[in-house]
């Protein structure tokens, strides 16, 4: 009988069992030293010669014996002829014997062609690199477990050091598994997921110094699991299995190896990440990891990495930190270590940071992410505004450079950000879709450079200035527009229910997505509910929230939402039809003092640049016609 359980150990115990447990054999080979940039010494390294070997001029001039210029001033000038009190030497040229210094070819003035006049005495050993002074014969030029940079390429080389033995990189197997997984190249089809974690997993590892190889997907088969277990272990030092790590009906990885070997851990104590395994089989490490690439690709950080780097002997390098403060609340549970990806930018003179989607299946989430906030098991999480420190994925240079924009989703923001890469080098932006609501929140509490912003009032039919007038009690702000958008309802290809209405949403009983509370999207479908008096109750799905209209038009192609209420260009994204509502005006609220800055006056002159406004219109649903205009100011 399979026996299936889950620990929760806390993962610095974890990772402390895990490292007591294994000691990879360390294996050596000897190469050439040019080419053994980033490669690891297993021996000190002794210099068989100095640098330099003989005493050298360190400058162009004139060889003198230092004795023969002593009183020398301005008043008693000294007189040196060629050959015999001096010798003309140029930078690297050797010290000929019977002279102790080198004057600068500067302060010589010459007499004729034989004599010159000097007006300052020579010290000994002045200019003159001795014997040894960079490198001294038999001395440790580079240690042990040292990784080689391009200057010890130089140091090696002079030090006549030709050959080193280094230590050959641990080889790293990573077997993915599941009956559902096709390679990259082929044709997704319903219930298929691409395999692209291998590609990432050899990345990292390779990243950190070890020889990466990943094996054919393996279908969720006891049999033919154990088989390329086993097959693996003749070939690895360090075995990964991805996927199968939890304890369902086809979680087979702990089983296995029980089974040929012995399991240390069964579960830690965070999340995402929580379903891995720690384990050996033939004195080999054994890791079996999560198949949600978020917790893959931490469980791979936190068990393989630190075993790369012991086998190196080296100390891991550590990530920058910084203290933030926290733009919106981060809510956690008791008992589990959580680690939640951020956005970080620099406002008004303090690091705000935002979180991005924290599910364990969500990639884009490490592609857009800044850093890590790790939230203690013992935390309920923190408050908007609580300041926290983040561990950084980026340099922290690049975040004085990001300007930061929360509120409410728009496609064309991700082709604003592409328009500010191509015209800065050291310039970038980062969204967090909180909805318009929460981006006016944002200008308010001064954590956000911008906030995109759609908000109908009902009383006057007016967009956005009323709210701002109502909300912000700040002065000097000014409103630009970005677009006028289409809004309305997303469909299925060929609208297959018929629906012309919003009536027609409730009375045939269609499964909606909705976008999330203060949202201008939602804002708007509350204002139509109204008008009609329909109760939200009514509508099935009116509680189901999607925090972009991509995340809308993606439940709607994949059939888990028969209706959903978005932009025209989300839906002309995912060839579906569309039905209007109206035009809206979506602006952007931002401080004076941010527009009149220098990146502020970039990010306005991008906006009215006539290449980001084509493409705004090639995306469908848009018009440019008031781009980069002054709507309101206080």
């Amino acid at each position: 009988m399979r026996q299936v359980y889950l620990d929760n150990v806390p993962l610095e115990e974890a990772q402390s069992i895990f490292l007591e447990k294994v000691h990879l054999p360390r294996w050596t080979e000897k190469i050439k030293t040019e080419d053994a940039l980033g490669r690891v010494l297993a021996k000190s390294v002794y210099a068989r010669r100095s640098m330099p070997a003989f005493h050298a001029s360190a400058m162009d001039g004139i060889a003198v014996n230092s004795q023969k210029t002593i009183g020398a001033d301005e008043q008693r000038p000294v007189t040196l002829e060629i050959e015999k009190d001096f010798l003309q030497v140029d930078t690297g040229d050797p010290i000929p014997e019977g002279f102790d210094a080198v004057i600068m070819i500067e302060d010589i003035q010459w007499l004729n062609d034989s004599e010159i006049e000097i007006l300052a005495p020579a010290t000994p050993w002045q200019h003159i690199r001795p014997v040894g002074e960079d490198v001294v014969a038999g001395e440790i030029i580079i240690p042990a477990h040292h990784k080689i940079t391009p200057p010890d390429l130089g140091v090696l080389l002079a030090g006549g050091v030709l050959e080193l033995e280094v230590f050959i990189p641990p080889k790293v197997s990573i077997i993915p598994t599941g009956s559902e997984l096709i390679r990259p190249e082929e044709t997704v089809s319903p219930g298929k997921i691409v395999d692209f974690n291998s590609t990432v997993l050899k990345a990292y590892v390779t990243q950190w110094g070890a020889e990466a190889k990943a094996s054919p997907i393996i279908k969720d088969d006891v049999d033919l699991i154990k088989q390329g277990i086993i097959e693996a272990l003749d070939i690895c030092d360090i075995l990964v299995v991805n996927a199968g790590s939890s304890a369902g009906r086809e979680d087979f990885t702990a089983q296995i190896i029980r089974e040929l070997g012995k399991v240390f851990v069964h579960g830690v104590a965070t999340k995402p990440g929580k379903p891995v395994i720690l384990g050996m089989i033939n004195n080999k490490p054994v890791v079996g990891i999560p198949g949600y690439p978020v917790s893959a690709y931490l469980a791979l950080e936190w068990f393989v990495k630190p075993l790369i780097y012991k086998y190196y002997g080296i100390p891991q390098p550590e990530r920058q930190k910084v203290d933030v403060t926290l733009g919106r609340r981060v809510v956690s549970t008791m008992g589990k270590e959580e680690f939640v990806r951020m956005t970080v930018g620099f406002v008004n003179g303090k690091y705000v940071a935002n979180p991005l989607n924290r599910g364990a299946g969500v990639t884009m989430s490490l592609v857009k992410a800044h850093g890590l906030l790790r939230i203690p098991a013992n935390s309920l999480g923190y408050e908007q505004g609580e300041q926290v420190e983040i561990e950084l994925f980026r340099p922290k240079a690049e975040l004085k450079n990001t300007i930061v924009m929360v509120g409410s989703h728009d496609l064309t923001l991700d082709l604003l950000a592409a328009e500010i890469r191509k015209f800065s080098d050291d310039l970038f932006l980062s969204s967090s879709h909180v909805g318009s609501m929460g981006g006016l929140l944002a200008i308010q509490k001064e954590e956000a450079h911008a906030a995109g912003i759609h908000l109908l009032d009902p009383d006057t039919g007016e967009y956005n200035i009323p709210y701002v007038e109502k909300y912000i009690k700040k002065p000097d702000l000014v409103l630009i527009n970005l677009v006028y958008r289409e809004q309305g309802f997303i469909l299925p290809k060929g609208n297959p229910d018929n629906v012309q209405n919003l009536e027609d949403i409730a009375q045939k009983d269609l499964l909606l997505i909705n976008r999330q509370r203060g949202a201008g999207t939602r804002i708007l479908f509350d204002h139509l509910l109204k008008e009609k008096g329909i109760n939200p109750s009514l509508i099935k799905g009116y509680t189901r929230e999607e925090f972009s209209h991509l995340g809308v038009a993606a439940a709607v192609q994949s059939g888990s939402a028969d209706v959903g209420i978005g932009i025209k260009s989300a839906s002309i994204a995912y060839n579906l039809d569309f039905i209007p509502i109206g035009e809206e005006r979506y602006d952007l609220l931002m401080a004076k003092s941010f527009l009149n800055s220098y990146h502020g006056q970039m990010f306005l002159n991008i906006i009215n640049s006539p290449g980001f406004k084509s493409q705004v219109e090639e995306l469908g649903g848009y018009s440019t016609r008031d781009t980069g205009q002054i709507i309101w100011e206080s």
